[in-house]
């Protein structure tokens, strides 16, 4: 792990001087330097070193590479025309610049990088096109940086008088400079958080200061928090947060209550995952007497307690959602608040914002009402508990129960396949209504073009100290896709009854683009090596073919793969005032209106639809633009992190079943290696062509596969192969499989 450093050298000449002089020239082309502003950006100021950044700066003006512009002073001549893009670095050093100027992306190698790190937005030129005409550059200079704080484990120098950090992120390719006053009190070998200061012109390195002792390597805690840092998560709240919260008035006052339309007395519940500890959303269902259903969509109502300008609203827009690592939620908002005041628990009135449908037997939306509610939630279901009403159907008769008596119904214990629930008649009832009606809702969006996105979700049994005991798949099934379907219709309708209206109001829209043609071509040429084809004529053959392929490859080996390329092959969703639609669910019109206890986008959707409901003008679409950005940039690194926490567990979980063998999918193909994907638990990792010592074997980029010189042997994507566990690395998240060869037929 530890990157050998060179002591200080006392050569005579200033080394790369021509290079660096340019470099400083051109990053700020539009001022001038002398040779004493270039020594002091050199950091050099003896009289040889002066001679030197002298007489190269002449030889340099002979050459017409830098011009003089008054006496003494220099600029660089500029003949190219530079470019701005995103830096996307691989972890060897080389990357590539994402730029909307270019079809293609542009190839940037390791030499001319120039201090750009990953992510960080750069100017650049492109000088040269590479083989296969693609095009090559180099960076100029960096605008901003895409982050300034690291993970890493600190390596205190022997001499003590200063430190380097070995960042965790592999794409980090240089250490990090710290100065021993500046380590926090660090002990050699901790990891911390460390905070980029400064990169001298004439240094190797970035230099840096610690500003979190996290822990000791590979410790649960560290680890966790390791990866919250890595992306800028906080995972406790700041006490003055904590105790405005704490002192807001969480009561519900009859006062309060005659502002808002009450509900409590319609028949209302929750179904949720059994581990959930916040509710943000209940359902209610009365069958009215013209034979339509009114079913209620009540979402907590978050923005009554949560207001703009307190520092509690500062915090959750800062943090912009809550975080779902595999042990623990670091949550949005306060406990008081997301699993007390605005989490809809059982036997407990509640305020909320409420989506209200007359809905026909045929699932049509006769009539639709938005606004603020008092409720009351009779019963909570997690999700198996609905599951099973729906899949025995039972139906318990409920002609002795009148209406006014719901709320103090006495609930009748129905034995479910071996297992007692809780549940009252009405409820029952209302769960097999509403999930008839979903099902034909659900139908409609397919048809519509709607693609199914169900990827399997690994968890993982967790003991008292959270080691992993075991995997299991989360899939959704009938009770999960009921509450969907009611919530999309809720986001829909919201979202429709804002756009529709004319002038024109700002709104946060949650938009989903088409997906890129190249993209599709690739997941087609992946694909068809399974045998399954595609059809992207139009819309209407593409969302087919999409959907028929995630259906057939259910069951199979390769069905976490093809869901996985599938899902790659879209764009991305995310937040903006910019309606465009949303592609994956077919709908015109979309918005996230459900969960404001975990979504700051929700809150925003709340408060500008009571704001037009009130009558209110239309806001500042600046305003809110910047702050949908902001939001989409927080769930980009919210689900990182969430990623990184399952790898982390899956490779925790692989350390006891190191003697074991194990059936695998290769998942991926490079020039480094396979990557093989375990079947039983889709735990991950990585086979070296290193460690392929059967032959020698080179990656073919045509046929995603490696191939041995001399046995010709092929191992392809998608194959079936069988692994042993051969390294666990916590620390750098690292899990390497050795190769034992195919399954016999």
């Amino acid at each position: 792990m530890s990157r050998k450093k060179k002591g200080k050298s006392k050569n005579k000449g200033i080394s790369n001087l021509t290079n660096t002089i340019l470099s400083i020239l051109k990053k700020e082309r539009n001022q001038t330097f002398n040779y004493k502003q270039i020594a002091a950006k050199l950091g050099v100021n003896d009289a040889s070193s002066r001679n030197q950044i002298i007489k190269k700066l002449r030889d340099l003006q002979g050459k017409q590479e830098i011009e003089e512009v008054e006496r003494g002073k220099f600029k660089a001549v500029i003949n190219t025309e530079y470019h701005k893009g995103i830096l996307d670095l691989s972890a060897r050093g080389s990357g590539y610049v994402i730029c909307e100027e270019f079809d293609d992306d542009v190839f940037i190698a390791s030499n001319n990088i120039n201090k750009g790190l990953d992510g960080d937005e750069v100017e650049f030129y492109v000088y040269k096109r590479r083989k296969r005409g693609k095009l090559e550059g180099e960076i100029t200079n960096v605008i901003k940086r895409a982050k300034s704080e690291y993970v890493g484990v600190i390596q205190i120098q022997e001499k003590k008088n200063f430190a380097f950090v070995v960042a965790d992120n592999t794409k980090m390719y240089k250490d990090i400079f710290v100065p021993i006053n500046k380590t926090f009190k660090a002990e050699d070998g901790d990891k911390v958080l460390v905070k980029l200061e400064d990169w001298p012109e004439n240094a190797d390195s970035p230099y840096g200061k610690v500003v979190q002792v996290l822990g000791k390597p590979g410790e649960h805690d560290t680890e966790i928090h390791s990866i919250l840092a890595e992306y800028g998560l906080p995972y406790e709240f700041p006490h003055d947060v904590e105790q405005f919260a704490n002192d807001l008035d969480t009561s519900i006052s009859e006062s309060e209550v005659s502002k808002r339309r009450d509900m409590r007395k319609d028949l209302t519940f929750t179904i949720d995952p059994k581990d959930a500890k916040d509710f943000d959303d209940a359902l209610s269902f009365k069958v009215l007497e013209n034979g339509l259903y009114e079913i209620g969509i009540h979402i907590a109502d978050v923005s009554h307690y949560v207001k703009e300008g307190t520092i509690l609203d500062d915090e959750a827009y800062e943090r912009a959602t809550s975080v779902y690592l595999v042990d623990r939620v670091v949550p949005m908002l306060p406990e008081v608040l997301s699993n007390n005041a605005c989490s809809l628990r059982p036997h407990e009135e509640k305020y909320t914002f409420s989506a209200v449908f007359k809905i026909s037997d045929k699932a049509e939306i006769k009539d639709q009402w938005f606004g603020r509610t008092a409720t009351y939630s009779d019963a909570r279901f997690a999700y198996e508990e609905a599951q099973a009403i729906i899949e025995n159907n039972i139906n318990i008769s409920t002609s002795k129960v009148e209406t006014s008596q719901i709320n103090t119904t006495i609930p009748t214990e129905v034995s479910l396949t071996g297992k007692q629930y809780n549940t009252s008649p009405e409820i029952a009832q209302a769960i097999l209504k509403m999930d008839k009606l979903a099902k034909i809702m659900r139908r409609k969006r397919m048809k519509n073009g709607a693609i199914s996105f169900d990827k399997v979700e690994v968890k993982f049994n967790l003991d008292n100290e959270n080691n992993p005991t075991g995997v299991f798949f989360k899939t959704s099934k009938d009770a999960n896709k009921l509450i969907e379907e009611f919530m999309l219709l809720a986001n829909k309708k919201v979202a429709e009854f804002i756009g529709k209206q004319s002038p024109k109001k700002t709104f946060v829209y949650r938009v989903h683009d088409e997906p890129d043609d190249s993209k599709l071509a690739n997941l087609q040429g992946i694909v068809s090596r399974f045998g399954y084809k595609l059809n992207f004529k139009d819309r209407k053959t593409t969302t087919a073919s999409l959907n028929q392929l995630l259906q057939d490859v259910v069951g199979k080996k390769e069905q976490n793969l093809v869901d996985t390329l599938a899902i790659r092959s879209m764009s991305k969703a995310e937040y903006t005032t910019h309606n465009i639609g949303h592609y994956g669910l077919a709908f015109d019109y979309y918005s996230h209106f459900t969960s404001p206890i975990r979504r700051y986008p929700d809150v925003m959707a709340h408060r500008l639809l009571q704001h037009y409901l009130d009558g209110g003008k239309p806001v500042n679409e600046a305003v809110f633009e910047e702050k949908c950005q902001h939001s989409s940039n927080m769930e980009n690194l919210a689900t990182k992190a969430e990623r990184d926490s399952i790898k982390y567990m899956q490779i925790k979980f692989m350390q006891d079943h190191k003697d074991e063998e194990f059936v695998g999918v290769i998942s991926g193909v490079t020039d480094w290696g396979i990557y093989v994907e375990i079947i039983s638990n889709k735990c991950e990792g990585m086979v070296s062509v290193r460690d392929m010592k059967d032959d020698h074997y080179a990656f073919d980029q045509d046929q995603f596969a490696m191939v041995g010189r001399n046995t010709k042997t092929i191992y392809q994507l998608g194959d079936e192969v069988i692994v042993k566990v051969k390294n666990t690395d916590l620390v750098k998240k690292h899990l390497d499989f050795n190769l034992i060869g195919k399954p016999e037929d």
